[in-house]
């Protein structure tokens, strides 16, 4: 660009100013943001665009927020104002997990359709009472609510009826019967179950009872098969026959590349086996433990990821496999579990309830007082695989503020831990049982 006028001339090199400081990059947190309508500082950033439909310019808007219960992720928006044509997606900002996860939510109330989800365009979205499916990679990621869901699936298909309708009579009218069947679904005149399954482990169901375990929503983390691997693009394992072979790595801390979970920065995790690699216990393990003081907080605590935990006192509870498997001390998974419900962004500006926030305040403060020694509560660890542990101090003597119950596990434990469908007859002997 050219400049007219004078030119004063400049100072000596050597009274010249020093070179200013390379500005810092900005951090992962002053990126993504959680959602708020209150964060003045979250405004989205507009790019001018090309539209697809009428090949001119529109404009596209995005937003990286943060979802602390999920991850970060990038919402876009685009909008032409010659045609009117506008489209909205996510897309996850974080790596793929190392677990995929399904989301079974049984839908009862209208409520339930107004829960937050976030789906990625890897998820499969299912509703068995209607033999009705949304395959992978059919649609794009989309941070919606239920009810949300069930308007685009009928988009979808309204969207080609007037073609089938000319060339295809008889399936556009099937069609519109369903379509009348996933409209009637928003009315909840009977309750239906409602199926995330996202490989990719990166797709997310609201809990707006939280702190309280949602009974309504079933969520299971579960390890991705070869096709799914492959179908998200990763590298498949080697043949068993260029595998390296394998050493007792029990009594070694094992390092590994890794990223933080926070940030995303790359990083190295320590490891040492501790988790069980045995079988799944005949009975399923409940430890009641009663906090009394400041010293009970030291105790050590092992929580497989079949474990869930209970604080009476507080209304809490918290189902198996969130959080993951961990070895701590009791303060340590006090407070992951503080961190994980007292930073739901649902809770925030538009997207709370009322009283919601007053009510996860009341949680933290009442969890501060347990930590700060100050309340006396009750830990419960139930863990129907019986692989989980809370330190007896008193061992080999019983311990006067714990109680370990062993219990027969319910039909519905042993169908969540796959067990009803597992069969080991035979196996000892080398003969499998016949089918």
């Amino acid at each position: 660009m050219a400049v007219s006028g004078p030119v004063e001339p400049g100072p000596p090199a050597a009274a010249a100013a020093p070179s200013p400081a390379p500005a810092r990059a900005p951090a992962p947190e002053d990126l993504f943001r959680p959602i708020s309508a209150e964060d003045e500082e979250q405004q989205p950033t507009e790019i001018e665009s090309l539209c697809m439909n009428c090949y001119r310019n529109g404009t596209t808007r995005l937003l990286l927020t943060k979802i602390p219960f999920f991850r970060e992720i990038i919402v876009s928006s685009f909008s032409c104002e010659h045609c009117g044509w506008n489209d909205t997606e996510i897309q996850s900002a974080g790596r793929i997990q190392d677990q995929g996860v399904r989301y079974i939510l049984t839908v009862r109330a209208q409520e339930d359709m107004n829960r937050e989800v976030v789906k990625t365009d890897s998820a499969t979205t299912r509703i068995p009472e209607l033999d009705f499916e949304i395959p992978a990679f059919s649609q794009k990621g989309v941070l919606t609510t239920v009810e949300g869901l069930i308007s685009r699936a009928v988009s979808g298909l309204e969207q080609d009826q007037p073609a089938r309708r000319a060339n295809e009579k008889a399936v556009a009218e099937r069609i519109d019967e369903f379509i009348v069947k996933l409209k009637e679904l928003k009315q909840v005149a009977s309750p239906f179950t409602l199926i995330i399954d996202d490989p990719s482990g990166n797709s997310f169901v609201e809990n707006p009872h939280a702190p309280q375990k949602d009974h309504a929503l079933m969520i299971t983390h579960y390890n991705r098969t070869l096709q799914q691997e492959e179908m998200l693009g990763l590298q498949a394992e080697a043949p068993p026959e260029e595998k390296p072979e394998e050493e007792d790595l029990r009594n070694e801390v094992l390092q590994f590349n890794t990223n933080c979970p926070e940030c995303n920065a790359p990083a190295q995790t320590n490891m040492k086996l501790v988790k069980s690699g045995g079988a799944v216990e005949p009975l399923g393990t409940k430890i009641t433990f009663h906090i009394t003081d400041l010293l009970d907080l030291t105790r050590d605590v092992l929580k497989s990821e079949t474990c869930s935990v209970e604080i009476p006192e507080l209304e809490f509870e918290l189902g198996m496999a969130i959080l993951g498997g961990k070895f701590t001390t009791l303060e340590g998974l006090l407070k992951d579990i503080q961190e994980l419900v007292t930073k739901n962004p649902f809770t925030l500006g538009d997207s709370s309830n009322p009283g919601q926030v007053e009510k996860l305040q009341e949680f933290s403060w009442k969890l501060d007082q347990i930590l700060q020694g100050n309340m006396k509560a009750h830990f419960i660890m139930n863990d129907p695989a019986g692989n989980s542990y809370f330190q007896n101090v008193y061992a080999p003597e019983d311990d006067p503020q714990m109680k370990v119950e062993h219990y027969k596990r319910t039909f519905d434990q042993n169908e969540e831990l796959g067990l009803n469908d597992m069969k080991t007859e035979g196996y000892e002997t080398g003969l499998a049982p016949q089918r």
